[in-house]
């Protein structure tokens, strides 16, 4: 897979963002045309929520990048707002505030798939699309824009885990919260890998730094101190393998202790040529927050209803289409090292 967006003809992009443009060939939407069906004056511009974990995390300030992108090709408003903190129901006043302000969609990378859901319900009552994104809440929204499906993302990790720790020995994850949707996926399916094609690696522990960079610092001392035979840490979460590769990069472990996991190379370019980090992995997640406002486009739009078989166009990302359970894929991770880190800017 290659990690910058694909070419495809600007004209296509250019089509799906102007306003009063028809078209003849039953694949779109006539945007002259209301949600009740008749014709009339445009629509007015999208508003769209965007709605993080947390703000301040590195990895969703590049999806807003490419939100905002997106938002700028189609002529919308993105509304990047969100807690401070990771917590289960942090996110909830925020979908309550953009259903009050008539949001045309929320899309939300969800801390927890059953505190949001009241008020995801309440919010596609009352006519606002829910997308999610990067953490599904799979019972309350439209559609979900997966970055990559659990087993392509955990066979990744525990290849990466395999190949540093030499295939034996103890390794332990430091995820994000215990809640959180898609590292508990991932988890999940990384046990399973283990237990069926790598009998030699124990894993030892799973801790949660709740997306925070010092408690995430703090857990990775513990673990540590408390498996002095350890040979890789593997933090599916950006502000956990960059708080991870920090710890070890200036302790008495390093060389001993390997960090690998989900990353972005902006955060952790440093500490993978000083060799902390061997490999890591990603996809980009410009792209993702890209995608995910194009996918918002078309279910508000009616190009598509979150049906399988369903299809839209994604500006420069190109086609995509509706899979099972509502589930639009981005793409397969990639693995950033020394020879190719330092192509990547994000």
């Amino acid at each position: 897979m290659k990690i910058s967006l694909k070419a495809v003809a600007i004209a296509a992009a250019a089509l799906m963002a102007l306003a009063g443009c028809s078209s003849n060939n039953g694949n779109a939407t006539n945007p002259t045309t209301t949600p009740g069906g008749t014709t009339g004056a445009p629509a007015a511009p999208l508003n769209i929520t965007l709605l993080p974990k947390n703000l301040g995390n590195p990895y969703f300030d590049t999806s807003n990048t490419g939100a905002q992108k997106a938002g700028t090709e189609i002529g919308a408003t993105i509304n990047y707002t969100g807690p401070s903190d990771a917590t289960a129901d942090s996110q909830v006043s925020y979908i309550n505030t953009a259903t009050q302000q008539k949001a045309s969609a929320i899309v939300i990378s969800s801390n927890d798939q059953t505190a949001v859901c009241d008020a995801l319900n309440d919010a596609m009552t009352a006519g606002v699309k829910v997308v999610t994104f990067d953490s599904d809440a799979p019972t309350c929204r439209n559609l979900f824009i997966n970055q990559a499906t659990a087993e392509g993302i955990a066979q990744v990790l525990v290849d990466m885990a395999a190949d540093q720790s030499g295939d034996s020995g103890q390794i332990a994850i430091l995820s994000a919260t215990a809640n959180a949707t898609n590292q508990n996926a991932w988890i999940d399916q990384m046990k399973t890998i283990l237990a069926a094609s790598h009998p030699n690696i124990q894993l030892v522990d799973v801790v949660y730094g709740n997306d925070d960079d010092q408690t995430s610092f703090d857990k990775t001392a513990a673990l540590i101190q408390k498996y002095p035979d350890l040979k890789v840490i593997v933090a599916p979460t950006t502000v956990g393998i960059a708080a991870a590769a920090r710890y070890v990069s200036t302790s008495d472990v390093k060389g001993k202790v390997l960090v690998t996991g989900l990353g972005t190379p902006n955060d952790m370019r440093a500490y993978v040529k000083d060799g902390t980090t061997k490999e890591f992995a990603l996809w980009n997640p410009s792209d993702l927050g890209y995608l995910a406002i194009y996918a918002a486009q078309a279910l508000v739009d009616g190009t598509i209803t979150g049906a399988k078989g369903d299809t839209f166009t994604a500006g420069t990302l190109g086609t995509f289409t509706v899979g099972d359970d509502a589930t639009v894929l981005l793409g397969d991770p990639y693995k950033f090292n020394a020879s190719n880190i330092d192509q990547f800017n994000f």
